[in-house]
Parts: structure tokens; C-alpha cells; sequence
């Protein structure tokens, strides 16, 4: 059980380190208490006059980094963070 453990704590060391990549929300990182950051997007639904084509709905109107799209790490309170 204590290698299953140690090597379960080893992966998400891991996972933590490395980026992600996501086909709905682009870009990301895995933070210290397990939230992943990604950017923030706002849409709006285009007029039927500016589609060009089959899915072609929305436009994008404004990105937020997910740094500043998600609850700070220190107003989280999640034991897994610790100092």
C-alpha cells in the first residue's frame, strides 16, 4: 500500500508540473491545490448574416487569463496548501 501510495503522490507531482492541453478551453496548468487554470472566454452568438459557414456561431469577445479567472490560491483554503 505505501508504494501505491508514494507512486499515486509521484503522478500527480507530475500532472502538477506539466501543461495541459484542452480542445474546449486551449491552454492550461494544474495548480498546487488541484484547480486547473485555463483562460476564461466570452462568446457571443453571431447574426445569421455573419456566419460563414456550418458551426460557424459564435465570436469571441473577450479572454481572461486563467490566472485572473479563477479564485487566488490563498483565498482558496484548501488543506492541500500549505504555507
Amino acid at each position: 500500500m505505501a508504494r501505491a501510495r508514494s507512486s499515486g503522490i509521484e503522478v500527480i507531482e507530475r500532472m502538477k508540473a506539466m501543461p495541459t492541453e484542452d480542445d474546449a478551453f486551449g491552454p492550461g496548468t494544474i495548480r498546487r491545490d488541484g484547480r486547473k487554470l485555463h483562460p476564461a472566454y466570452l462568446f457571443e452568438v453571431k447574426a445569421p448574416r455573419e456566419s460563414r459557414g456550418p458551426w460557424d456561431y459564435y465570436k469571441l469577445v473577450a479572454s481572461t487569463p486563467g490566472e485572473l479567472a479563477f479564485r487566488p490560491l490563498a483565498a482558496g483554503g484548501c488543506p492541500l496548501v500549505r504555507g
